[in-house]
């Protein structure tokens, strides 16, 4: 995905002028009511086209229409999208817990929104990503089955009126966002198979390969909330971040989850706190809590 390309030249383009625009660089399109972000065709992003003749049929109909791109395969586009509601915002500081978790590395362009939230555009992921919302860390994820109202596109604020605008375009570089393992480190969800209930016993070589074992025996669905349990379970038990991607890394890869995956997976259980939750406990480890944020400032 060539950023620069697909946003800079909007900003000076009327709606019409930046739906032909999306579209000559092979980016579906669609309608949105003026102002708003509701569709104006009847199935929404599964209408989206590449059809110049239909594209302009549109926005000859609805001069103004904002602009939806479906996200994910059909676009090549996914988005990781910060919300700005709430007093304090949570949005804001759950992005920055996650980019020093190291998840949310090689976005290609940043766009703020008229909320004064972030869409974070990366390349669409080779396996399909579906899209998720977390209400409790204010941070969503728009793959599959998901859509954005791109820029140049405004939408009534507060009685204001204001435009989607590019803010930033990588400089480093551009990689797929890993939607999984963001959801996780976000908003974790309970290990539903049986951990043990009592403690672990033995030596490290003998607990580790105990926990080897359980991650083994994880079916698809499962498989990355294993990981990321495994892998807490490993640390509590003294096990260094070396150890636990010798121990675990090749049994991830034998039930299925891609090297990029398991890495980051891994990595985000080490960087939990030190409390982290113990997998004989299976409950939820809750967001952060986060520092308050001036919601006068545009995220960055």
């Amino acid at each position: 995905m060539d950023a620069e390309q697909l946003l800079a030249p909007v900003a000076r383009m009327s709606p019409a002028d930046a739906a032909r625009h999306y579209v000559l660089l092979g980016v579906p399109v669609f309608p949105c009511v003026p102002g708003e972000k509701r569709p104006l065709v009847a199935h929404g992003f599964k209408d989206a086209s590449t059809d110049p003749a239909q594209v302009e049929a549109w926005w000859r109909r609805w001069p103004e229409a904002n602009i939806g791109i479906p996200t994910g395969p059909l676009s090549g586009i996914e988005v990781v999208d910060v919300d700005v509601k709430g007093d304090p915002p949570r949005g804001p500081a759950s992005w920055q817990q996650a980019t020093q978790a190291g998840l949310l590395d090689g976005w290609a362009a940043q766009v703020v929104t008229p909320s004064g939230g972030l869409h974070a555009y990366y390349p669409a992921a080779e396996a399909e990503q579906r899209s998720w919302a977390s209400g409790a860390a204010q941070l969503d994820f728009r793959g599959s089955a998901g859509y954005i109202v791109a820029p140049p596109s405004r939408t009534i604020i507060d009685g204001e009126t204001a435009a989607y605008q590019l803010l930033d375009l990588a400089t480093g570089e551009v990689r797929p966002v890993d939607a999984g393992a963001l959801r996780e480190f976000l908003d974790p969800r309970p290990v539903r198979l049986s951990w043990p209930q009592a403690p672990l016993r033995g030596t490290l070589e003998e607990r580790t390969r105990r926990i080897a074992g359980w991650l083994a025996g994880q079916g698809k669905g499962e498989r990355n909330v294993g990981l990321y349990w495994a892998s807490c379970r490993l640390a509590e038990n003294g096990a260094t971040l070396a150890e636990a991607f010798q121990t675990l890394g090749p049994v991830a890869e034998t039930i299925g989850l891609p090297p990029r995956e398991i890495e980051r997976t891994i990595r985000s259980a080490y960087r939990a706190p030190s409390t982290a939750p113990s997998a004989s406990t299976a409950t939820s480890r809750p967001v952060a809590q986060h520092a308050p944020v001036d919601r006068g400032r545009v995220l960055a």
